[in-house]
């Protein structure tokens, strides 16, 4: 009979060698035009859009949005973060730029360099307020976007703003802030201590934490248990971002100060962690995690 004890005790033994082939699946990842068409599993909460071999080519060449890219954000900007071509002719120019609320330049198309984003990094991150905001990134109705680059450490926060026009995707403006006004504020201040300070880190977990993480005896399957925050250094995922994290905002309202959903996406592979932080008292704890 399987112990839930043992079940542990063989995922801590195998989590060393999980994370170094997690490590090695991270490294690489698309530039191309069809911007990784196959960057993660299709699955119930991921849609993708089916172009052949000539598509893509075509794509490359002429620089053009393979069809049917443009219904979902996602899908467009995949493309858009991986075509040179295509980048330059989905922005309006000229660009008006903010900061702190005031317009202070409008930039030309000659003055805009190829932007990969998170491409290079291999992941991107989100934050919602709950499971259910998470089902946004699947509705087609969607025509406005935010895509926010945090500096965590400079506490400053770039947003690159994208409309549909006439059923394509264009970006439209970009906004640079600073953190303290952003909505998320008091959680990013959190995160970026919780992110690179190990001993604060372990002080916001909770005192029970709900996890859920591979079998180490099915690779097709999961356990589920709890650990402590003493457990925690033998538990928590491998990456756990820091420095410059992004965040996607599909139209979620973010009405609660008391719980976020962290969510660390891979951009050419499977990879996805959760993380739940609710707010105790004026502090912020670690609640949930999967991966």
């Amino acid at each position: 009979m399987r112990t839930y004890k043992a079940d542990l005790f063989r995922f801590v033994m195998k989590k060393g060698a999980f994370f170094l082939l997690w490590s090695v699946v991270l490294m690489p990842f698309c530039f191309t035009t069809t911007g990784c068409n196959d960057r993660r599993p299709v699955a119930d909460d991921s849609l993708s859009v089916e172009v052949d071999s000539d598509s893509i080519r075509e794509a490359e060449e002429q620089g053009v949005m393979p069809k049917g890219a443009d219904e979902l954000f996602d899908d467009f900007f995949f493309n858009f973060a991986g075509n040179k071509r295509l980048q330059s002719q989905r922005i309006q120019f000229p660009l008006p730029v903010f900061e702190n609320g005031e317009k202070v330049r409008q930039m030309e198309k000659k003055q805009w360099a190829m932007d990969y984003f998170f491409m290079e990094d291999g992941y991107y991150t989100l934050i919602f307020d709950n499971a259910e905001q998470m089902e946004i990134v699947n509705d087609t109705s969607v025509v406005h976007v935010v895509l926010e680059k945090i500096f965590l450490e400079k506490k400053n926060v770039v947003q690159y703003v994208f409309d549909n026009i006439d059923g394509k995707w264009m970006m439209t403006s970009i906004h640079e802030n600073e953190m303290y006004q952003n909505t998320n504020a008091s959680f990013l201040d959190f995160y970026q201590k919780f992110a690179t300070d190990s001993a604060f880190q372990q002080h916001s977990i909770n005192e029970f934490v709900t996890f859920t993480a591979p079998d180490p005896d099915d690779d097709f399957s999961t356990i589920t248990g709890t650990i402590t925050p003493e457990q925690w250094p033998m538990f928590k995922p491998g990456l756990i971002p820091e420095g410059v994290i992004w965040n996607v905002i599909y139209g979620q309202q973010y009405v609660s100060d008391n719980q976020k959903y962290f969510v660390v996406r891979g951009v050419a592979n499977g990879l996805e962690i959760q993380m739940t932080f609710r707010k105790k008292g004026l502090n912020w704890k670690l609640v949930k995690f999967n991966y």
